[in-house]
């Protein structure tokens, strides 16, 4: 049937189908090839990738074991370098320990030592007072047993025995004291008192000098109170750049037509207040103005402190010095000790000096030179270092100057050497120059206490009636009773109120203790 079937059909139908069945195996036989090689290669780009992870794991493997060991490392440095530091800590430590062992051994050494040696002392001490006690004791017998035997003999209690005793002892020491202060004050005054007093009297009332008084401050008129805010400036750039260039303080109140200018340094101070006065007259206010100004009045005031001391050296009849020395004396008119002008204390010491010398027959011209000269330290004691005599011997000996000139500068405020006259003649006219009344300016308050605490030391001594204090605290008299003092016992009082002014007050010069003590006799007539 099948054959019939295979017979019935054309024969390029079954050379189709079979070329078709064929085509279709082979088409079958080329996918199940293909499908293979692809299998292969999935599987060799499998095993390549799956190479490459694992390389790349290995690498990650490797590089984290180096991070890790590097981490390892470090920890381990620094934990070392915290152990080598806890370590020195603890050496440290250790040492100081120690050290501290060693002092308290040493400390515990020296107190067994202070403990033997405070047992010795109270072993010893105990048998002293022991001892001291069965003498006190013998001792208080043996003045009971004189003590009755003297009221036997006497007939006298106990204290009118002492007080007996006691009064004449008094009474002899004052007498013997008071005897030997007036034998001793006889002889200073024969041969020191009426030769000094005339020298110096002679000298004071031949030479009279003014005296002026400066203050830390000077006033400066303003047309308007408009002008205190150009003085000020934007900003306060005006004020702050003139006290900058002055060196001084401004200060700008609610005074009205005033402003005060303030500063230590008198030259400072003088050169800006002209300047200032400049500037308002002129109006144009700014700071490179200011600057102009006050560098072209500190140099007028230069040459105004050469012409005063040019002046002063013609006034003391003092000539052939240095020009910087009479830079200087120019400089002290704006100086003032005690509110004393230095260069009118200067020239004021060189005249009394100068008749001084001439009066004990000694060159007058060399001492009015020491006399003028001798201050000269306080022009220039605010730029260098130390006190002003020194500074003042250093710059007269840099300049040239005499010995006695420069001995008479660092000598004249400390005791002055014997063997050159002229310091001790400095000296003094420096004491009267500074002490006489009216040269030092004090407040009326502190003048009234002085001549108070004057008075009450003098009335605080036995037999003193009343005290006074005359010529401005420069002389103290003193009443004393006659009934109880005599004459001896007053020159004492005298001496003893004096000592007691040098301990216990402060005071420029001398004060002369005056003791008077008056014997009245009165009769009536009947």
């Amino acid at each position: 049937m099948l054959l019939a079937f295979f017979s019935s059909i054309p024969r390029e139908t079954i050379i189709i189908l079979i070329t078709s069945a064929l085509a279709c195996g082979g088409t079958f036989i080329l996918i199940k090839g293909l499908d293979r090689l692809r299998r292969r290669d999935a599987e060799s780009e499998a095993r390549q990738i799956v190479g490459t992870a694992e390389q790349e794991a290995r690498t990650l493997r490797r590089e984290t074991e180096l991070e890790l060991k590097e981490k390892a490392i470090q920890q381990k440095a620094e934990g070392e370098r915290e152990l080598r530091k806890l370590r020195e800590e603890l050496h440290e430590r250790e040492r100081i320990l120690d050290k501290r062992q060693d002092m308290l051994e040493k400390q515990a050494e020296q107190l067994q030592k202070q403990e033997k040696i405070v047992e010795g002392t109270q072993r010893k001490l105990t048998e002293r007072i022991q001892d001291t006690n069965r003498r006190q004791a013998e001792l208080a017998k043996l003045l009971d047993l004189q003590r009755q035997t003297l009221h036997e003999l006497s007939g006298l209690s106990r204290d009118e025995a002492t007080s007996r005793l006691l009064s004449a002892l008094d009474g002899e020491l004052i007498r013997e004291s008071g005897a030997v202060i007036m034998k001793h004050e006889r002889q200073w005054a024969e041969t020191c008192e009426v030769k000094s007093r005339e020298l110096l009297l002679t000298s004071l009332q031949r030479f009279a000098a003014a005296h002026t008084a400066e203050t830390t401050t000077s006033t400066v008129d303003i047309p308007s109170d408009e002008m205190k805010g150009r003085i000020i400036g934007r900003e306060g750039r005006n004020i702050r750049a003139f006290e900058k260039a002055t060196g001084v303080d401004v200060i700008i109140d609610d005074t009205p037509g005033v402003v005060i200018v303030s500063g230590f340094d008198m030259i400072r101070r003088e050169v800006a207040r002209l300047a200032l006065n400049k500037l308002i007259a002129d109006g144009r206010i700014h700071p490179s103005r200011i600057e102009e100004i006050v560098a072209e009045t500190a140099k007028e005031m230069e040459r105004h402190v050469q012409k005063v001391g040019q002046e002063a050296v013609q006034e003391a009849e003092v000539h052939g010095l240095h020009e910087r020395i009479v830079n200087l004396l120019g400089r002290l008119k704006f100086r003032t000790s005690y509110s004393q002008n230095v260069l009118r204390h200067s020239i004021e010491v060189a005249f009394v000096a100068g008749m001084l010398a001439d009066e004990m027959g000694l060159d007058g011209r060399l001492a009015r030179r020491c006399g003028l000269l001798h201050d000269i330290g306080k022009a220039a004691d605010h730029d260098i270092e130390g006190g002003h005599p020194k500074i003042g011997a250093d710059l007269l000996k840099r300049y040239g100057e005499p010995n006695e000139v420069i001995q008479a500068a660092v000598g004249h405020h400390d005791d002055p050497h014997v063997e050159n006259p002229y310091t001790v003649i400095v000296a003094a006219a420096d004491a009267c120059s500074a002490s006489r009344p009216g040269a030092r300016r004090e407040t009326l308050e502190r003048y009234v206490k002085r001549m108070e605490e004057l008075e009450t030391i003098a009335a605080s001594f036995p037999g003193v009636e009343q005290a006074y204090a005359i010529q401005a605290g420069r002389e103290l008299r003193v009443m004393v009773s006659s009934k109880e003092t005599s004459d001896e016992s007053a020159a004492k009082i005298c001496r003893d109120i004096a000592k007691a002014f040098e301990e216990r007050l402060t005071y420029p010069g001398e004060i002369k203790v005056t003791v008077l003590r008056e014997t009245r006799h009165t009769e009536m007539a009947r």
